[in-house]
């Protein structure tokens, strides 16, 4: 029965709660101290719970002077501290978010929590769902096999492991499964982390000496989502409990679903038997957005900001020169276009291509800076140990032939150069060369593996 002290102290304990989350900051309260529930009290003692042993370990050793010193300022005298386990797994309708940042969509309290372990799991973004991912031939295999996972009654693919260059749309399509689970299958338990916090979640546990309260929280998920798992490459200890954690999940019969910046074989610093495990499943890459892709991409992102912006129009135009201007990823796009309607709503003017020039002037200065004819025919010609002179020749051999319609290829999707200046920059060929050179590649890259990996591959060096 609750007893007098329980109510006050309730109250006492949000105004501690709200002292601490000023002095240890927003992430390490959401982190570790948010999961702490005031549970009875008297005069001279408090007892306050944790979701597990893990946060129970750190707390004692990490927060509780910052608790104590909080306690100070809300009430004498000064009550001693237990701190016990929580006989109560928590779910993720009890857990709050309100951690900030994350991948730049909104987050909502409360059931927005990509966990239910107190604190392991991150948030999900909320725009970061399927109805919001734009579909496109760059990117149609990766969200098909992700719908997939996410629609299963069963483990599919295990994993499922999506990879592609930075700003692609990988973490899109992870956050997208989480939700869609959530909402199909309420009852299962959701695990959604990036990989550094895996790593740095792992460290923690060892050095708190609580490993196995570590690895309990990972094992009773049944879906377990962990983005850019390429981070714990050269990392031999941490690498040792993703495996034996990998394992224990596919015998249960759990989903992963894993990202990265490249192929599981491709991994720099990942053990044999890891990148074995990584490539046990379905790999799917997301590749770079050509042209039409950003072009749909910005459209929908542009409807959607509307509410936003609701005195921002933005014309065709002015997406068509963002979509050929900005290269580099759907985020920097995306970003783009969001500070070209925020500046035309804040100074009250017009979008049009010049004011979207001024906006993004450092966007695509480096844009130009890094991407040239020039550099990608040099580049093109070390990766296939050709002259440069050889691909702007009028030779015809296989040999030439192939790295030069590459090369032209990767210029059509990577300058803003037209179809006759680029055949100008190649021996003065003409336009329908170059654009015969294009469909071919883009056509041959769906079918033929070792094309597509050469592709993904210059991609990276070009662009970096």
């Amino acid at each position: 029965m609750e007893g007098p002290y329980d109510q006050n102290g309730g109250r006492d304990w949000e105004a501690v709660k709200a002292i601490v989350r000023q002095e240890v900051g927003e992430q390490a309260f959401v982190h570790y101290l948010r999961g702490l529930e005031f549970v009875t009290g008297n005069d001279g003692r408090v007892v306050l719970s944790a979701p597990t042993n893990f946060h129970r370990s750190y707390v004692q050793k990490t927060f509780l002077p910052t608790i104590l010193r909080a306690y100070a300022l809300v009430r004498t005298p000064i009550p001693e501290i237990d701190l016990i386990v929580s006989d109560t797994p928590r779910t993720e309708t009890q857990i709050s978010v309100a951690e900030p940042g994350g991948t730049g969509g909104e987050i909502s309290p409360a059931s927005d929590a990509c966990g239910w372990d107190g604190g392991l799991g991150g948030p999900l973004t909320q725009s970061y769902r399927f109805e919001n991912f734009v579909v496109g031939k760059a990117n149609e295999f990766a969200y098909t096999a992700a719908r997939r996972v996410a629609e299963s009654v069963e483990a599919l693919f295990n994993p499922l492991f999506l990879y592609g260059v930075p700003g692609v749309g990988k973490t899109h399509l992870m956050h997208a499964i989480a939700w869609a689970v959530r909402a199909r299958f309420p009852d299962r338990r959701v695990l959604c982390m990036s990989g550094e916090r895996f790593l740095n979640s792992f460290i923690q546990a060892i050095r708190f000496r609580d490993t196995l309260a570590f690895k309990e929280q990972l094992r009773q998920a049944d879906l377990l989502l962990i983005d850019d798992i390429h981070v714990i490459g050269g990392k031999e200890s941490t690498q040792e409990e993703f495996f034996h954690t990998f394992n224990a999940l596919v015998e249960a019969g759990k989903q992963l679903v894993l990202t990265a910046d490249r192929a599981p074989l491709d991994l720099d610093g990942m053990g044999e038997r890891v990148k074995s495990r990584l490539a046990w499943g379905l790999v799917a890459e997301i590749h770079p957005a050509d042209y039409e892709l950003r072009r749909n991409i910005l459209q929908t992102k542009a409807e959607a900001l509307g509410a936003q912006f609701p005195s921002v129009s933005v014309p065709d135009k002015v997406l068509d020169f963002l979509a050929q201007r900005m290269v580099s990823s759907v985020r920097a796009l995306e970003g783009g276009l969001r500070r070209i309607m925020a500046n035309a709503e804040l100074r009250n003017e017009e979008v049009t291509v010049d004011t979207a020039i001024n906006t993004l002037s450092d966007l695509l200065r480096a844009s130009d800076r890094k991407i040239s004819i020039d550099d990608i025919q040099k580049k093109v010609a070390d990766f296939y140990n050709v002259r440069v002179t050889d691909m702007l020749s009028p030779r015809r051999a296989r040999v030439i032939a192939r790295p030069r319609q590459v090369a032209m290829y990767l210029s059509r999707e990577l300058t803003t150069r037209s179809l006759p200046e680029i055949g100008r920059r190649f021996g003065g060929r003409d336009h329908t060369t170059v654009l015969h050179a294009v469909k071919k590649i883009d056509s041959l890259r769906h079918i033929d593996h070792d094309l597509n990996e050469e592709l993904t591959v210059l991609h990276r060096i070009i662009v970096g």
